[in-house]
Formats: C-alpha cells, structure tokens, sequence
C-alpha cells in the first residue's frame, strides 16, 4: 500500500536563488484552479478512499505540486541544460522538447541548451553522436512534423559513462523524455549522480504511447494515437459493410495496456469486438469469438474487431525473443485472427472477406493534434519548474487536472493497464454490445 513516504520527491538542497517567475505566483494561494507552492495533492479521490487508510490529513499519501516556485536552486545565469529522448516515438516528442526550450529560455533566461542525440547512446562519447545546441531559432516550428529532431534509440548504456559525460559538459539539469524502460534508466542516472554528490537534476516527461505509465494521468501523444486509431477503424467499418460476410479487422498499438483500443473504438462506435490484453477470451466454443463473430456477421452482414497487438497472445506460440530494451517480442494476433475466422467461414462453405488494417507505426509518427500539443507545452513547462527548483528522480504528470511530481522509483514499480472492472472497460462493453466474457 502507498504511503506518504513513497510519494516525496528527492532535492538537490534549499532554493535560495530568487527565481524570475516569483512575480507569478507572489500571493496564491490554494484554489479551484491553482495548487499552493507548499500544498500537497491527495494520492485518493474519494470520501471512503481516504477513511479506510485511518490516518491523520498529514498522514495522509499526497503528491508534492507541480508547478513555479518563488525560489529556486539553479542560478539561471550559469545553468546549462540537456534533453535526451529515449525508446519509441510518440505524437507530441517534437512539441515537448520545443517547450521545454523556449520556457528555460524566455522566462528563467537559460540560454545554454544541449539536445543529445539518439537517446542515451549520445551521451556515450564513443558512439560519436555528436550534441545539438537547441535555440528558440531551432526548435520555432519543430512541432510541425511528427518523431523527434534528436533522434532516439533503445536499450541501456553505461551510466557511469552518462554521468561521467554530464558532468564533463557541466550539465546541471537534465530532461529525459521516455518510456517506462527510459524512466528506470533516468533513476539509475540520479542516483548515480546523487552517490557523487554532482549536483545535477534528472527530470522525467513520461512518454507511452500505450498510456501504461501509472500515476501520471494521461501521457501525451494518447490522445493523437487513439484519433488516428479511430479514423482506421471507421475506414474499416465502411469497407466490411461494403463486402459479403466482411469483417474490418484493425489491429493497434498496445503490449500490455488496451487503452488506445479501447478509446479509439468509444470514439465512433463502430467496432462490434474490442480485444485487449486485459481481458481473455477464448476462439472456440459457443461463447468463443468465432461463434460471437459468425452470429453477429449473420445479424447485420459483417463485423468490426479493434484488437490490441498484445491480446489474445496465450492463443499463440512462445516467440522467447526480445528487442533491445528488454521487451518481448509479440506473436501477430492480427494474423491469427484473419486464418481462424477465415477457417472458420471455410468449413461452412463460406468466404470471409477481410479489410485488415494496421496502423500502429503511422500512428507513432504523426504530429500531436492541437490537444496534445497544449498538454505537451504544460508537461514541458512543469518540468522546468520541477528541474530549476532542484527536484531530481522525478517524473512530471497530472494526478486529476493537477499537476505533480511523482518519484520515479513510485512510477516504475508496476505498469498500468485497463481493469476489466472499471468504467473505461464497461463503457467499452455499452459501445460495442459485445458479450460480457468470451471465455
């Protein structure tokens, strides 16, 4: 269970360098809108959430504030910067970097800002990846194209040689911009600076796709992938309904999490099935997915099924292979899917007709929608308050429309994904009218 202690954030000391945006928040206090520098956000949400811990408010688990503070630990004259992008690329990776650069330099006056190129593969000196120097002429219409002008790369380097370059380059803060995988190399990064007493900040500005960091809210570039994700599943729906015994089948992103096929297909209510890897469900019997599909092809002429690449996975062999981050590489349930039904129609003396659409990695490299933009440019911004103010091993998120420091050890421990007995997932269920359980 969390407790309070899990939730506080490491500092680098005390703020005693005025900071140049104390004018902004000189005299709030807590409101409707605005979280107080010294106020803390509830980790639970409801009444009977916080009676069951039993514990006193100051007890009570609560995250520290997101947000400016009056004063801060870096002097800004002297303060150089880098910003790395890690794992796979993400709507919005762009717009994140751009923000953090014109923050830092048009309201804290840093000025000396390096991109490392390729992830954490260029801050090994050896690799010869040479550093960008990231200006407000730079980074003015990055945003406009999709993937990331740093570039990026996956899997671990050596740490003491990372920290060993940011100290050599005189790095005070540096900004991580990843994955889960990422995350846990920014934490073996702090860590490794605070054993050395360096004086240097790690920040975290989660990215997922997936949306399967915990305790951050919503990543950003989820809401551009599951717009996307939706437009493919309407081309689907159009295409099924145009052919005899037509099933559109659109297969999206999501190893472990189903939220991009669960979005995308409340979006327009236009998938009759949405599989995820949180829910099973079986392919045989009277309640499996092929009897489900032939029933409903049989109602209404064809069907619709949103599957996440990660589900389904126990109907498929063991790869036993994994990627250069550690991540196991998925068997194709969008395949299966696609000779089970066809096979199935077969043995009926019928023909499936199939629209099968896959638009995972197009959707990885789109620009973020204007939404996402905006929720890029806040997360990059409470970041550079979080960095300046000395806060290290952190990540960055928004716990309920508040923003918030959240340890990156807290953020790591677990991955998030879709209860099978939440609301997202019965929504699901009222969209599509699919069966309760195909087990």
């Amino acid at each position: 269970m969390v407790t309070l202690a899990d939730l506080q954030v490491t500092r680098l000391g005390e703020c005693t360098v005025a900071s140049p945006l104390a004018s902004y928040v000189g005299g709030r206090a807590t409101n409707q809108y605005y979280v107080g520098e010294d106020d803390r956000i509830l980790f639970d949400d409801t009444v009977e959430l916080v009676r069951a811990r039993g514990l006193s408010l100051d007890e009570m688990p609560s995250f520290e504030t997101g947000g400016p503070r009056a004063d801060i630990f870096f002097d800004p004259a002297t303060t150089r910067v880098g910003i790395v992008t890690c794992g796979g690329l993400c709507p919005g990776l762009n717009d994140v970097i751009r923000a953090l650069v014109l923050e830092l330099h048009e309201h804290y006056g840093v000025n000396d800002v390096t991109g490392f190129r390729n992830g954490y593969a260029g801050l090994v000196p050896e690799l010869g990846l040479t550093p960008i120097q990231l200006t407000p002429e730079f980074v003015q219409t990055i945003h406009e194209r999709g993937g990331t002008v740093l570039g990026t790369s996956r899997g671990a380097q050596d740490v003491e040689v990372i920290v060993d370059t940011l100290q050599r380059r005189r790095i005070d803060i540096l900004f991580v911009i990843g994955g889960d995988g990422s995350m846990r190399g920014a934490h073996r990064i702090a860590q490794e600076a605070l054993r050395r007493d360096a004086g240097i900040a790690v920040v975290g500005v989660p990215k997922t796709i997936d949306n399967d960091i915990p305790h951050i809210g919503q990543s950003f570039g989820f809401q551009t992938a599951y717009s996307r994700a939706a437009q493919s599943i309407k081309a689907a729906k159009i295409e099924a309904e145009a052919a005899i015994n037509g099933v559109g089948l659109v297969k999206v992103m999501g190893r472990h999490a189903g939220f991009i096929a669960c979005y995308s297909a409340i979006a327009n209510h236009d998938a009759d099935f949405v599989l995820i890897p949180e829910v099973p469900f079986s392919l045989d019997g009277e309640n499996g997915l092929l009897a489900h599909v032939r029933r409903t092809i049989a109602a209404q002429g064809h069907a619709v099924i949103v599957v996440a690449e990660g589900a389904g996975q126990e109907h498929l062999p063991d790869a036993d292979d994994h990627d250069a981050s550690g991540n196991k590489r998925l068997a194709d349930i969008g395949r299966l899917l696609r000779e089970r039904i066809g096979d199935d129609f077969a043995a009926r003396g019928e023909e499936a007709l199939f629209r099968y659409f896959d638009p995972g990695y197009f959707i990885r490299s789109v620009p973020a929608d204007p939404a996402d933009s905006v929720y890029c440019a806040r997360l990059a911004q409470t970041a550079v308050h979080a960095g300046m103010a000395g806060r290290t091993d952190l990540v960055v998120g928004r716990r309920r429309h508040r923003f918030v420091h959240v340890p990156i050890a807290y953020v790591t421990h677990r991955t998030h994904g879709v209860s099978p007995d939440g609301d997202l997932w019965l929504s699901v269920l009222e969209s599509t009218s699919q069966p309760l359980d195909m087990v």
